[in-house]
């Protein structure tokens, strides 16, 4: 349904997208994730048509809406898309029944056939009862629902979503992950969603693309992501929580033996125990902090420049000061070297 082909976006010498291909199936839920800066929110809004690409392409099915080699992009709303801000954008002046007929009524859709669609979108996202109320008169998460249903409302293609959580607390994020997921499924778009938040593209995505520095370090399956990091960003940003990267050179003799000595080793938290003594083949690190996890310890020690990660299902109660000891397993689950690319 969507396909990127060697996509340029430059902002003077700077290239926040960098040379970007990929392809994203119908139905799919793509997330793009990775951390500030790393060109997400710059793609988006090419998807969109709101920036055009200096080189490349972006097609939806068979039809090219941005070209940025001849320079040249379909206007957004031709596109047949639709999009969530993460401030919503929701029209002060308009009611909740306003700001979603809006779009209906640009379209040129008769008013009966307005009405009953603005009736379906709002018994969808739960907020029939809210249709005369203003933006100011209603919470963020039902600001949010609203700046769903405006968008569902023309039942575009592609959804596209612009980190619309980020404003919400904690437990409404979690709500409105599984709300999104219902609509996705509802409607049968292809959606595309943007994000720094790493258990959110965990749990929501069909496909997720890391990004870092303009460029996709990986595009697969959440689970693909997880067992098999193409990189060494990829193996420290996924998972909850990450994998562990220790450079050979701090493993002790039985662990870096035949290990190449500028190379990282990968070593998942659920394969480390720790102790409160020394232990042969254990690494000493400072005690960092400690939480409970669907009732196992996760248990985090820094030392200088290195911090690690175990999750077990009991440990000894340290304090600030103490010394965790780490225990390895025989071979680490991967190997990167020291440009951060996959060895083993």
């Amino acid at each position: 349904m969507i396909r990127i082909e060697n996509l340029v976006k430059s902002f003077g010498a700077f290239n926040a997208v960098d040379d970007i291909s990929f392809s994203v199936p119908q139905g799919a839920f793509l997330v793009l994730v990775g951390p500030s800066g790393c060109g997400k929110s710059t793609m988006l809004r090419m998807l969109a048509g709101l920036e055009q690409p200096n080189g490349g392409t972006v097609s939806f099915g068979d039809r090219i809406v941005s070209d940025g080699n001849r320079g040249w992009t379909i206007d957004p709303a031709q596109r047949d898309t639709g999009l969530v801000f993460q401030s919503y954008a929701l029209w002060p002046h308009m009611t909740v029944t306003g700001n979603v007929d809006w779009p209906l009524k640009v379209a040129g859709m008769a008013k009966p056939d307005r009405q009953a669609r603005v009736a379906d979108v709002l018994r969808m996202l739960g907020i029939e009862h809210l249709a005369g109320r203003y933006p100011n008169e209603i919470s963020g998460g039902q600001q949010q629902r609203v700046a769903i249903a405006r968008m569902i409302a023309p039942r575009p293609s592609i959804l596209l979503f612009d980190e619309p959580l980020s404003n919400l607390d904690a437990k409404l994020r979690v709500e409105m992950r599984t709300e999104l997921l219902r609509v996705h499924r509802a409607t049968g778009a292809t959606s595309v969603y943007v994000t720094h938040d790493q258990v959110e593209a965990m749990t929501m995505a069909s496909h997720v693309a890391v990004l870092n520095h303009g460029k996709v370090e990986q595009f697969g399956t959440p689970e693909e992501l997880v067992q098999t990091p193409n990189t060494a960003f990829v193996a420290t940003f996924v998972g909850t929580p990450p994998a562990n990267l220790v450079p050979v050179s701090a493993l002790s003799p039985p662990q870096a033996a035949n290990l190449p000595i500028e190379a990282s080793a990968m070593y998942r938290p659920e394969d480390l125990l720790v102790s409160a003594t020394p232990v042969d083949g254990g690494l000493a690190f400072d005690f960092a902090e400690a939480s409970l996890v669907a009732g196992r310890t996760m248990l985090t020690g820094t030392r200088d420049n290195l911090r690690i990660t175990a999750v077990v299902d009991a440990a000894p109660r340290f304090g600030v000061g103490d010394t965790v000891h780490f225990i390895l397993p025989a071979a680490p689950a991967a190997l990167f070297g020291a440009n951060g690319e996959r060895l083993s």
